[in-house]
């Protein structure tokens, strides 16, 4: 049986519609839902809310968080982490991550949403479907896991023009 550590965080993935408010906002984890809807013979997931957050209201100390939460799963008999993250600034705790874990011993794997689970045409169980399933085939590093790509960090950005993420090119000698 594989376990695999997932936290949550908030972001688009976790939006959930406010009917008084008439808005989109990140109250509370939906995960389970999610995993509610999925099949996962032989593998267990451990979910855990870190908190609840648009990524752009994300802050230095939120990202300590999670790589606090993400140093602890490492010690345990995880075999992958998977992190739910907002898109606007997931790439900026990849990139902690890998500058602060440069030799895990599993893969760590960032995905989120472009549209909420909620809404029609989500991508979001699309995208933690392959997450969980990232972490029993890469190798250990930290990773994006997004539409069908897993994209290693360093240098994975959001595409705002296209609605996904790449790698971003090297900068020009």
């Amino acid at each position: 049986m594989r376990t695999i550590a997932l936290f949550t965080t908030g972001g688009t993935i976790e939006k959930v519609y406010d009917e008084r408010q008439g808005v989109l906002e990140n109250q509370r984890s939906i995960i389970d839902r999610m995993l509610a809807r999925l099949r996962l013979s032989g593998t267990h997931v451990r979910p855990m809310n870190l908190f609840s957050k648009d990524s752009l209201h994300m802050t230095d100390a939120d990202r300590a968080v999670v790589l606090s939460a993400v140093k602890a799963a490492l010690l345990s008999d995880v075999s992958g982490i998977v992190i739910g993250h907002g898109t606007d600034t997931l790439h900026l705790t990849g990139e902690l991550l890998h500058r602060e874990l440069p030799s895990p011993r599993c893969p760590i794997i960032l995905t989120g949403a472009m549209r909420p689970f909620e809404m029609r045409r989500s991508d979001a169980l699309q995208n933690l479907t392959e997450a969980i399933f990232a972490t029993g085939v890469l190798k250990p590093g930290v990773y994006c896991v997004f539409h069908g790509a897993a994209l290693p960090f360093p240098g994975v950005q959001k595409n705002r023009e296209l609605g996904t993420f790449h790698i971003a090119p090297l900068p020009s000698p």
